[in-house]
């Protein structure tokens, strides 16, 4: 049933180095078969960053001729499909700038060739997937040789005229109303259908599909477990009561126009007292009632790049996590490399722990002890790691690959490093372990451990659980489309540390598990039920395409089922409610 891993592999660097030369891949056959009512009817409550009318700049001589229409529509495409790694202004981040100056040096045919075939270093391959058309391409190509819109502020006005209470906190239950295990409940994002699904991790069977913002980013618990905070990437906030009889949203605020980051107060006293949600435009973050949503602080995040000491109009909001040792949260910002510890204790004499740490800030998680906090520069090709306790930057460790992306990362007992935290990366297929252990390995604390191959460039996340002796690691964004269908396994016990040698890994054929046909689906974000027993992964097509869920025995790797419902448009990430809550990872 399962590939060994040494074959493949070399056929995948294969491919993945004809496309770095410019070699052309044959388009993928399109089959529109698959209906998706919800997705095509569908249109966000509130206004996103893609359905801003911008103005169009000033045409100078030499510029490619656009209509207006084209310019908007063009400018649509590249706020919901780009921006998050490229930026509002396109200054790049984890992406590369894509401002005029450095476009028009590449020219239009290089542009529309990586727009179609992608790369393997992370770039997707909009045109051979179907995402977007041969016309669409061709409109995208041009709309990046001219300079970029500005879009418009989002302050406490606009923010209050969003904000709405739908069951007031003393109208909801005191006890849990439903049948539901809400400690294995998944909390699935469905992209392009603005929706999450709540999918029970026992039966296996969908509860619910709830209405949300347009691309849920993350899903993120409350300290109590009772309420799923849901952010869009039109930064429309959802709070959700698992106590219901039938989980709905209880209340929801746009906090800004793009967004990706939301959490909740977790230290002792504070638990569910505070929601905080960061915004990529305009950047900055909020700071909002844990019962309503209410939003009762904003603090901008615009200032001075930490090295060059100049400054940048869009430090975006990254990642944010609570923390356990302070009445803190750990906000990332992205463009001036600098994580903030903000004390929530006292809102009103708010005070700021500023960590210089490295560009371009990303997304990270806890170690196994929950204090110490590990977070990709990615642009740098580094791990900035952060005493939660004392709020001082630890270490900054290279990971010896091409931009990280671990998601929150996955924390192992390494059979010979002892305790390790893991990323996998979008610009290679290597795999960096970390060691986290100052006091029982203190040689090898905050070093690179060890570091060895998966199957390919343009990870997104790697995962395992305490309970498991599998760390699992994708490749959605690569551009092969047997590479993004395809997960690596590797078996913990077995690594044995010398990188000399390589780590074996066995392939699993997620996409040919779930057995659709049309479109290039790509799995995505492993994640684990309560107990370690099982891994869910999303089989991601296009919204007009085929969708699944696969469920794998982590024991065996054997298929045990293959989750199907015309409901489940575009899924992505999947969070299990204990193991987020519980920061499980």
């Amino acid at each position: 049933m399962f590939t060994r891993a040494t074959t493949l592999k070399r056929s995948l660097l294969g491919t993945a180095a004809l496309l770095l030369a410019g070699g052309l891949a044959p388009a993928l056959a399109q089959d529109n078969s698959h209906g998706s009512d919800a997705a095509a009817a569908y249109s966000p409550s509130m206004t996103t960053l893609g359905e801003i009318r911008v103005e169009v700049p000033g045409m100078k001589p030499g510029d490619p001729v656009m209509t207006d229409a084209e310019f908007q529509a063009a400018t649509k495409i590249y706020f919901e499909r780009c921006a998050g790694c490229h930026g509002v202004l396109r200054k790049g981040a984890t992406g590369k700038p894509l401002t005029p100056d450095i476009t028009r040096e590449h020219g239009y045919d290089y542009l529309e060739s990586i727009l179609t075939y992608g790369s393997p270093a992370g770039m997707p391959n909009w045109g051979t997937s179907g995402q977007l058309s041969e016309e669409q391409i061709n409109m995208m190509a041009r709309y990046l040789l001219l300079e970029p819109p500005a879009p418009p502020e989002w302050g406490m006005p606009e923010m209050l005229d969003s904000w709405e209470v739908i069951v007031a906190p003393e109208d909801r239950p005191t006890e849990k109303m439903n049948d539901i295990n809400i400690e294995n409940l998944m909390s699935v994002t469905l992209r392009d259908a603005g929706q999450v699904a709540l999918i029970d991790g026992d039966t296996l069977e969908i509860r619910s599909i709830i209405d949300t913002g347009y691309a849920v980013h993350i899903s993120r618990i409350s300290a109590s477990g009772r309420y799923l905070m849901v952010i869009g990437r039109d930064g429309l906030v959802n709070m959700i009561d698992l106590w219901m009889e039938n989980p709905d949203t209880v209340a929801k605020i746009k906090m800004g126009m793009e967004a990706r980051s939301v959490e909740t107060s977790k230290y002792e006293g504070y638990e569910d007292k505070y929601v905080i949600a960061g915004a990529y435009w305009p950047p900055q973050y909020v700071i909002m009632d844990g019962d309503t949503l209410e939003p009762l602080k904003i603090v901008s995040t615009r200032g001075n790049i930490y090295d060059e000491q100049t400054y940048h109009p869009e430090p975006r909001v990254a990642s944010i996590l609570g923390s356990h040792y302070a009445p803190e949260f750990i906000v990332n910002v992205k463009e001036t490399g600098k994580i903030l510890m903000v004390d929530y204790s006292d809102l009103k004499n708010l005070k700021t722990v500023e960590i210089e740490a490295e560009r371009f800030l990303h997304d990270g998680g806890l170690d196994s002890t929950h204090r110490y906090f590990m977070v990709a520069a990615n642009a740098r090709n580094k791990i900035a790691v952060v005493d939660t306790k004392e709020g001082k930057l630890t270490a900054l460790v290279e990971t010896e690959g091409q931009t990280p992306h671990p998601g929150r990362g996955a924390n192992f007992m390494h059979p010979v490093f002892g305790p390790v935290w893991s990323t996998s990366h979008l610009g290679d297929e290597s795999i960096a372990l970390i060691g986290t252990d100052p006091e029982g390995h203190p040689e090898q604390a905050w070093t690179l451990v060890d570091s060895f191959y998966g199957l390919g460039g343009g990870s997104l996340f790697i995962k395992t659980h305490p309970n498991s002796d599998h760390l699992y690691v994708d490749a959605p964004l690569n551009p092969d489309e047997d590479t993004s269908a395809s997960v690596a396994v590797f078996k913990i016990s077995e690594m044995d540390g010398d990188r000399e040698t390589e780590e074996d890994y066995t392939v699993l054929p997620i996409g040919e598990w779930a057995g659709i046909e049309g479109g290039q689906p790509r799995v995505v974000q492993p994640e684990f039920n309560k107990q370690g027993t099982e891994v869910w992964f999303s089989v991601w097509n296009s919204k007009d395409q085929e969708s699944a869920i696969v469920v794998v025995d982590d024991a065996t790797l054997e298929l045990k089922k293959v989750i199907k419902d015309p409901r489940l448009i575009t899924p992505t990430g999947k969070f299990n409610v204990y193991n987020t809550q519980k920061d499980v990872y």
